[in-house]
């Protein structure tokens, strides 16, 4: 039983269950100046309001097991990525506190509207920064971080990170479409028509500069075996694509979200293969940043323990609010 294969896993399902999880309601804070002051801010925050705090338990879960399983990798990418991971953090902290204070102190509810807005948006454009800075490369010298304060900064970086601004805030789109019902409902729809094209050609742009970074990224989809793969994904996400665009047209309310979330996925299962077994692409694979083998199984006790734990109440929190957001919250009943 390799552990360290595990661990990787463990870790890369926690960072997608954070990026699907959190991803939608940082996308309704992107959205949020679009929406009317009054009764439709009120429930767009009501529409996540049950499930947002838990969503980011997988964002500590990632971090922290990075840290625990792999500690050369964490050693080497927290100095390399200081400035995206502490704007990051910074924002959420700042978002967090906006959401409970714009019912609390109503006198000042426009700036802390502004500030749940602008939370949102710089924590989710540092996370796609962080991404693009840590697939164009980190320098790496006798296991540790040998490039300058800035070298997380460049074009790519840059691009990544506002194409996870417009993923989010189609995700963001399609969790309102599928809650709410009403004016805010189809301000939801509006918005979505354009962000699902503007998605697909960040998408492209991101895939298309991807290869030239690092050479196994070109190996690993233009040189067999992995034309099998590179041939049927834009395929699969341009059918996803349909699929969101068909059901902001007609259909059940759970299909936009359900879809972009697919997009997510195939994203994700994109950049699981350009990578693996790196844990800093063509640097340190994740044997070599590996923690010892009786560090690892001691972890993984407690995240046997644990994960289901965290499965079980997140499920849960999702089932008991699963119907509609009306003016006074969730609805008593469920799905309509």
């Amino acid at each position: 039983m390799d552990l360290t294969i595990i661990w990787a896993a463990i870790i890369a399902i926690a960072v997608a269950a954070y990026v699907l999880m959190d991803g939608f309601d940082l996308g309704i804070g992107i959205l949020f100046p679009k929406f009317r002051v009054g009764r439709e801010r009120d429930a767009a925050m009501n529409a996540i309001a049950p499930v947002w705090d838990g969503n980011e338990t997988w964002l500590v879960m990632g971090g922290g097991g990075l840290l625990a399983a792999f500690p050369l990798a964490y050693a080497i990418v927290l100095p390399a990525l200081y400035a995206p991971l502490i704007a990051m953090l910074l924002a959420l902290v700042f978002r967090g506190v906006a959401f409970e204070f714009r019912w609390r102190d109503p006198d000042h509810r426009a700036f802390w509207d502004f500030a749940f807005f602008a939370g949102s948006l710089v924590a989710t454009f540092a996370q796609g920064v962080t991404l693009g800075a840590l697939l164009q490369g980190i320098e790496v010298h006798d296991r540790a971080y040998s490039g300058g304060w800035w070298d997380w900064l460049s074009g790519f970086s840059l691009l990544t990170g506002a194409s996870l601004v417009i993923g989010y805030a189609l995700l963001g789109a399609g969790w309102l479409i599928w809650k709410t019902e009403g004016a805010l409902q189809a301000d939801a729809r509006r918005f979505a028509r354009p962000l699902l094209p503007a998605l697909l050609i960040a998408l492209a742009a991101v895939s298309l500069a991807t290869p030239f970074l690092e050479g196994q990224y070109w190996q690993r989809w233009f040189v067999w075996p992995g034309l099998l793969v590179a041939v049927p994904m834009p395929l699969l996400v341009l059918g996803a694509a349909f699929m969101v665009r068909r059901g902001l047209a007609r259909g059940p309310d759970w299909r936009p979200f359900l879809w972009t979330l697919i997009i997510f996925a195939l994203s994700f299962a994109g950049l699981a293969i350009s990578i693996w077994p790196d844990v800093i692409p063509g640097r340190v694979s994740i044997w070599q940043a590996a923690a010892p083998h009786s560090s690892q199984m001691f972890m993984l006790i407690g995240a046997v323990v644990l994960i289901p734990v965290i499965l079980g109440y997140t499920a849960w929190a999702y089932w008991v609010f699963r119907g509609k957001v009306g003016d006074e919250g969730y609805h008593a009943h469920g799905d309509h």
